[in-house]
């Protein structure tokens, strides 16, 4: 039985992506933010003391698993994005705030121009990110090539004076993306990118 409910956090359409630099790069941190400039979660990533051992030797970062969490400002799990082990292409498993499976992401690559099918629970597609990672330029798109949304570091008004470097990024849903756990699956998949991309 699916108990899988909608949170509140994805109500947004735009959510501003900001890399928080630490002294010692074993995990990566972004807090999040609404188009108003007001602070509204954090994207943490978990590793072990054993994981951290593992990253500094060589190429096996890039088969290690690893788990990002979606917090909301009172520091409660929103979503998860898990990856386990994998030797190439990955598929990762996002759940909700109760450990329940709401989507699974396929990851394919073609040298810096990635993407990234996203499923919900059944395996059925609801959503695809394509793009190019070397301009950070991102479309996401229905099952029927629509335009849903997109990824960008370019956009305008207030934020664009709060945001100037390059470890941030936008991203933009349309307002007619149903609120339900397949929105969840897709912000999540969306907001998450950066820490997906640098864990390939």
């Amino acid at each position: 039985m699916n108990t899988a409910k909608y949170s509140s956090f994805f109500n947004y359409n735009e959510f501003f992506i900001d890399e928080k630099v630490g002294l010692f790069k074993f995990s990566n941190a972004y807090k999040v933010f609404n188009s108003q400039g007001e602070e509204i979660g954090l994207i943490q990533q978990k590793v072990s003391t054993f994981h951290k051992v593992l990253r500094v030797i060589g190429d096996i970062k890039k088969m290690m698993p690893f788990t990002l969490e979606i917090l909301d400002n009172n520091g409660v799990v929103q979503a998860t994005i898990n990856r386990g082990w994998t030797m190439f292409m990955s598929k990762i498993i996002i759940t909700d705030s109760n450990g329940v499976e709401i989507g699974k992401i396929q990851q394919k690559f073609k040298l810096f121009k990635p993407r990234f099918i996203i499923m919900d629970q059944y395996e059925q597609t609801i959503a695809e990110i394509n793009g190019d990672w070397k301009a950070w330029d991102f479309t996401i798109t229905d099952p029927n090539a629509m335009s849903i949304g997109t990824i960008s570091k370019k956009w305008n008004g207030a934020m664009k004076e709060i945001f100037t470097s390059a470890d941030k990024y936008v991203v933009s849903i349309a307002e007619a993306v149903a609120e339900d756990t397949r929105k969840m699956a897709i912000v999540s998949t969306a907001i998450t990118i950066d820490m997906v991309l640098k864990e390939r």
